[in-house]
């Protein structure tokens, strides 16, 4: 009897670069004085993601469009309230690259698309494929992409959920969080949302109707839930329907990136030992970083 392949390891790369970036101090530089503190972060996590899950297939995904994304022409202010990352952050991103690059780990970034956007077209292609996905990240947009066998992995506090465990902790099912987003909006996206509709009045019209069009086709119902300030709730559905569908918009994941990249460019089968010898010099790696690198070649 064959065994189970391995999930698809698809890993949300920008939240562990920036963890790196807060976690250790700015102070830690390499020869030509550059910043090197969150490239030292990412690299202790993913040396330590593939000696743990020792993936056969693994791509790391990078944001590069704050304000390119295809979102924003749909919605100006998408992301609006964030900051431009610091120069010398930037550098420590294309450093973050490198290291993937090093280790034989497919690297991908977009100026339209999101990595959410990569890993959710990945993950499709994996489906295609009839394999798994463990999806590793902390951020809950990706938890939409779930389906019976995959996993979101929040690998610094090492908690795994699958579908159920999503449902349990937002009371809808992974690919009704567009259309509960479409409701609640999200802060740290700036997406709208419906203003005065809360997580818990979104819930549990989800949970009654499924969809914003089931919502939106039977809103004398909505009058007549059990819920705290039904009327009022339907009332402000009603005056901000065009929102409720643009922010489920820019909430839903986008599966057809357009790439070159297929199921097998994600094999992994080590580092590069020149590579990894050339970046440490390069970067100022200490005796423990490059012991962990040298695990790999």
């Amino acid at each position: 009897m064959e065994s189970k392949p391995k999930p698809v390891h698809l890993i949300d790369a920008s939240v562990y670069v920036f963890r790196g970036w807060f976690a250790l101090p700015d102070t830690m530089r390499g020869p030509d004085g550059q910043a090197v503190n969150a490239v030292y972060g990412f690299t202790a996590f993913l040396t330590d993601l593939l000696a743990k899950a020792a993936p056969t297939h693994v791509a790391a995904c990078f944001d590069e469009s704050l304000n390119t994304s295809f979102r924003n022409a749909k919605y100006a202010d998408y992301k609006a309230n964030r900051e431009e990352a610091p120069d010398e952050l930037k550098a420590q991103f294309e450093m973050c690259r490198r290291v993937c690059q090093a280790l034989g780990v497919l690297d991908l970034a977009s100026k339209r698309y999101e990595a959410d956007d990569l890993i959710a077209t990945l993950a499709a292609k994996a489906r295609k494929a009839k394999r798994a996905v463990t999806i590793v990240t902390k951020d809950k947009d990706l938890a939409q992409l779930l389906g019976p066998d995959d996993r979101l992995w929040d690998f610094g506090d090492d908690l795994r959920y699958d579908r159920k465990a999503i449902h349990e902790k937002f009371g809808v099912w992974p690919e009704q969080l567009p259309d509960w987003q479409g409701l609640t909006g999200d802060s740290v996206d700036n997406i709208p949302g419906v203003r005065g509709v809360g997580d818990t009045a979104a819930t549990a019209l989800i949970a009654r109707f499924g969809t914003l069009e089931a919502i939106y086709g039977d809103l004398d119902a909505v009058r007549a839930m059990p819920l705290r300030g039904a009327k009022r709730v339907a009332g402000l559905l009603e005056s901000q329907k065009a929102k409720a569908f643009m922010s489920r918009e820019l909430a839903r994941l986008h599966d057809k990136v357009p790439m070159k990249h297929t199921l097998a460019n994600l094999k992994w089968e080590g580092g590069d030992p020149r590579a990894i010898a050339r970046l440490s010099d390069e970067f100022g790696f200490g005796e423990r970083t490059r012991a962990r690198l040298a695990r790999f070649v």
